[in-house]
């Protein structure tokens, strides 16, 4: 992997930490979920005039990622709603590598070298072993939660690493993602009853965490044109090291010892995934 595309890969990770806790902090999780992914499809809107179009063989996939994000943006609601970040989001982003990593040799024909899979289970294994320190304060359906978010993320992650690849335009394949996923999840949001309060500080930080998430996947997206669809998605996965020290700095969480070594794993997985 090209040291400029692990650079963009890692800071991707801490935007994406960023966003996940500015709806971990809202009162209504829903609401603020909901002002996130129309923030993101607002932003796309206005920039994707100015790019090169996506070609007419990767809509069939936008087609699928749009239903599937819709409902990875549900599901971070829920979970978020039902217990801790710090159980929920190592679920989620733990899982879906791992996931991904064994999918790809059969669905992309990346096969990955030894030394890149002691990387991926390094980072996994990091991750869980953080899910695991968090378990005192499980919650089993926001557990349940996580875990089905954790297949929606791969699903998604390799059905976009394929149409990015087929779109000749990353970027854009990225931002029309994020238009149709904002459409789609206020019809879900809507016909489920909720009613949302969109004031505008609430408008305000969507705008600012939708700028965030289009950001953080477009780099993902654009990234896995570069370097094998596992190895972005496993990299991409170290946002817990930065959601750790966000949830310390901005929810008050504590970070023992149990979550540090964790955090260590994940880093060495990281290291190992460079010189594998």
């Amino acid at each position: 992997m090209p040291i400029t595309v692990l650079f963009a890969v890692l800071a991707a990770a801490l935007v994406h930490a960023g966003w996940n806790v500015l709806i971990k902090r809202s009162p209504d999780k829903l609401t603020m979920t909901l002002a996130v992914a129309v923030g993101a499809g607002v932003i796309s809107a206005l920039v994707l005039p100015l790019l090169p179009q996506p070609t007419a063989a990767s809509w069939p996939y936008l087609a699928a990622s749009v239903a599937l994000q819709s409902v990875y943006y549900l599901l971070i609601a829920r979970s978020y709603r039902l217990t801790d970040m710090s159980l929920a989001y190592p679920l989620m982003r733990g899982l879906a590598p791992l996931i991904v990593a064994l999918a790809s040799l059969p669905l992309t024909g990346e096969a990955l070298a030894s030394g890149q899979w002691l990387g991926v289970a390094g980072i996994c294994g990091g991750i869980l072993l953080l899910a695991l320190v968090a378990g005192a304060t499980a919650h089993r359906a926001g557990v349940v939660s996580a875990l089905a978010n954790a297949v929606v993320i791969a699903a998604y992650t390799l059905i976009d690493g394929l149409g990015a690849r087929l779109s000749g335009a990353a970027p854009a394949y990225a931002l029309y993602l994020a238009v149709g996923t904002a459409v789609v999840t206020a019809a879900l949001v809507l016909s489920g009853g909720h009613r949302p309060t969109l004031s505008a500080r609430t408008m305000a930080l969507g705008l600012l965490g939708g700028g965030a998430t289009t950001l953080s996947y477009g780099v993902a997206l654009w990234a896995m044109t570069r370097a094998p669809v596992a190895l972005v998605a496993a990299l991409r996965e170290t946002s817990i090291l930065f959601a750790l020290a966000l949830s310390a700095l901005l929810l008050g969480e504590r970070v023992g010892r149990g979550r540090l070594v964790a955090a260590a794993l994940v880093a060495a997985g990281v290291v190992t995934l460079k010189l594998g």
